[in-house]
């Protein structure tokens, strides 16, 4: 997609292991770039007001603070917020549902549905591509 930007992706996780396997998986991506890895709510905050992410990898359970704080601050917030992907270990419905009602886009268990992570970036990315007129 060569007039536009790619993607910028923030992942916010607490795991360096997985964070490092999911930074490695991003950075394979055409067009999708990973602009950062945090592990706490505040520090992920502060990164999407700095950065302004396109997308948010987001984990419910952090070192300090949670995804859910994150997704509360951002809905108040009265501006646009990345698109958000939900990627947990605590797939449990009642999560699932409180997600929802933020307007993720995707809310997926890490243990079940890592393997979709791919294909919602590189359709994000195409998707943007697609609205700002460039095939």
């Amino acid at each position: 997609m060569a007039n536009i930007p790619s993607l910028r992706v923030l992942l916010v996780e607490d795991s360096s292991l997985l964070a490092a396997r999911l930074a490695e998986l991003i950075r394979r991506l055409p067009d999708v770039d990973l602009i950062g890895t945090v592990e706490t709510e505040s520090d992920a905050l502060n990164r999407v007001a700095a950065a302004t992410p396109d997308v948010l990898i987001l984990d419910l359970h952090l070192r300090n603070g949670s995804g859910f704080g994150v997704l509360r601050t951002l809905s108040r917030a009265g501006r646009q917020r990345p698109k958000i992907i939900i990627l947990t270990n605590f797939g449990l419905p009642e999560y699932r549902r409180e997600a929802e009602t933020f307007g993720v886009e995707a809310f997926l268990d890490k243990s079940r549905d890592y393997f979709r992570l791919p294909s919602l970036l590189t359709g994000f990315a195409r998707d943007r591509a697609a609205a700002q007129g460039i095939s």
